[in-house]
């Protein structure tokens, strides 16, 4: 008879409550695999909105939950129908092996069990910036990897705005990106920054809002060329609305990028491996998961933190 399996996991029981808790694991199957986690990361989207109670109706929504879809580390028990090997480190999308308790998304624990085709084998070389792969996939996935779809004009300095400004210049592209927070500004890579108020130009024919504010979008569509499209990359907790004669004028398109799917891990994995895609400087935050209220508090109101990492591998 096996142990049961138990995990430290991040539980938010309800919003702003929250806590460290040991959990027990569901039982793994034939094509599970059993992680440890070195790694987590702390979205400052979705997980912000968990956290402070504004979270849309979702599906698998309700507390208590255990967050966390950024998530890194090495397999320590295989299924017998899984390829992957003991030791292999890998990246964990989220995981929903809690029972009673609400995987969305699952992932910040000291273990996990997840299916073994969820996971994304990772080289040893890229550490904790593992993390990223899925801000990545998200930024890769909102202009599907084609060139004639890199956005002209990004709003938002964060991650998600950085990394889909480095992937437009990976294409070819300089964008301008806005930010209006001064703790934001530096840290480009072959792009502009601008606050908006400096920013001259208003003819651009791809705008990327990547800052969630349903309230900037009338403004977007007053920098829109004739024809042009916006794309909604962020996550909103309002209903989007926008002045109707101003998008019609402009004869306006609106573009919703969802989340990221299997083949975009796929590809920029393969994009980082390769050395296109870089994602250093990204990470600015680290903390142990002893004092886990704080770190996420400082990971979602501390204007200086872009990407907070809560290292696991001391965590019992």
């Amino acid at each position: 008879m096996q142990t049961q399996l138990h995990s430290t996991a991040v539980l938010l029981e309800s919003p702003k409550e929250l806590r460290l808790k040991r959990l027990l694991l569901d039982e793994p199957n034939d094509s599970d695999v059993v992680v440890r986690i070195e790694w987590s990361g702390i979205s400052a989207g979705t997980e912000k909105l968990l956290w402070n109670g504004t979270m849309p109706d979702f599906p698998g929504m309700g507390y208590p939950l255990v967050p966390g879809y950024e998530s890194v580390g090495r397999v320590t028990r295989v299924g017998k129908s899984s390829r992957l090997s003991l030791n292999q480190r890998v990246f964990v999308p989220g995981a929903k092996c809690w029972g009673d308790v609400k995987g969305l998304f699952g992932g910040a624990a000291s273990h996990v069990v997840v299916p073994a085709d969820r996971v994304i084998a990772l080289s040893e070389e890229i550490g904790e910036e593992g993390v990223l792969l899925a801000l990545a996939a998200t930024a890769y996935h909102v202009t599907q990897g084609k060139k004639l779809l890199q956005p002209d004009l990004i709003v938002g300095h964060g991650v998600l705005g950085r990394l889909i400004a480095r992937i437009a210049v990976m294409f070819g592209h300089q964008p301008v990106v806005w930010e209006i927070d001064a703790d934001r500004m530096s840290g480009a890579e072959g792009y502009t920054v601008l606050h908006p108020c400096d920013d001259q130009e208003n003819k651009y024919k791809n705008i990327c809002d990547a800052s969630g504010q349903v309230s900037v979008l009338n403004k977007l569509i007053s920098q829109l060329q004739f024809g042009g499209e916006i794309t909604l990359a962020g996550f909103y907790e309002k209903d989007i609305q926008f002045n109707f004669p101003k998008a019609f004028m402009k004869e306006a398109k609106f573009r919703i990028a969802a989340q990221w799917t299997p083949q975009d891990l796929k590809d920029v994995k393969q994009l980082i491996t390769f050395g296109r895609l870089n994602l250093d400087g990204l990470i600015t935050h680290h903390r142990k998961p002893s004092s886990i209220d704080d770190v996420y508090r400082t990971a979602f109101e501390d204007s200086n933190c872009l990407k907070m990492v809560v290292d696991w591998r001391e965590a019992l």
